[in-house]
């Protein structure tokens, strides 16, 4: 952990959620030198998995900030700020999926994602905006995340390209509600102005490897097209794991933040 580019926002409160949550936030080399500079923005779940290992699950961190500070100091993407949203523990499966589920031992759960995606646009954003050198508009705003997180990234995304250009969605839960964001997508009929990174590993199970191909498709289907505004991977040897995430995350920065 880079201790000196992160910066820590305890207890970050919501008038649209019962829990607070902690949020971290990654400053780039060379941030506050030049005052008159600002910065894209990439807004991620389940912060607490990130960045900090004593907050992290099982203690595996994905490292985020070192691998933008990698790659930025390399030259390989543009600079940018990465903010880290905690996850409400028990409440996370309620606030990262769309609608509720309609059967099975979480029947009833969920389906507060809209509510999650008010606290991150009309007060998260907002708070970040005013505490630091950000370029607020939606061309230079990115959301993501893997799992649960990766479902609830696209379907924001999909709400609100008014406020979200750039999207990861990493080994996505596809099977949430008989696949409701398969449908949500279909549904669209036509390509947004979002730049979306799509993935899933090859050992995460063949359903769900099938399931988020048949995402792909009907993405590609409704006129994003593949190098330009959308990338889709699939890694051999990946489980459905922090570890596994972590390994591509530097893919998804240079693809979402291209040094150009």
């Amino acid at each position: 952990m880079l201790t000196e580019q992160i910066r820590l926002h305890e207890n970050f409160g919501s008038a649209h959620l019962d829990s607070t949550r902690n949020v971290f936030v990654y400053l780039p080399p060379g941030y506050g030198i030049n005052p008159e500079r600002r910065y894209p923005v990439l807004y991620m779940h389940d912060g607490q998995n990130l960045a900090i290992p004593q907050d992290a699950f099982g203690g595996v961190v994905w490292g985020v900030d070192e691998t933008a500070q990698q790659l930025i100091l390399t030259n390989q993407i543009e600079p940018l700020i990465i903010v880290g949203i905690y996850n409400a523990g028990e409440k996370r499966i309620d606030e990262y999926t769309p609608v509720k589920s309609a059967g099975g031992k979480i029947k009833g759960r969920g389906g507060k994602a809209d509510a999650y995606g008010r606290m991150i646009i009309e007060e998260l954003k907002p708070f970040i905006d005013r505490e630091y050198s950000t370029k607020p508009e939606r061309e230079f705003t990115g959301l993501g995340g893997s799992s649960l997180g990766g479902l609830v990234s696209l379907h924001l995304g999909f709400r609100r390209p008014d406020v979200f250009s750039r999207l990861a969605v990493m080994s996505p839960s596809v099977w949430w509600a008989n696949n409701q964001i398969i449908r949500e997508t279909a549904m669209i009929g036509e390509r947004l102005p979002l730049r979306i990174w799509l993935d899933i590993g090859k050992k995460e199970g063949t359903r769900i490897k099938h399931q988020v191909r048949a995402l792909k498709e009907i993405i590609l289907a409704n006129g994003w097209q593949t190098g330009l505004d959308f990338a889709y991977a699939e890694f051999p040897e990946a489980r459905h794991e922090e570890s596994a995430w972590a390994a591509r995350f530097g893919d998804v920065l240079k693809f979402l933040y291209p040094n150009i």
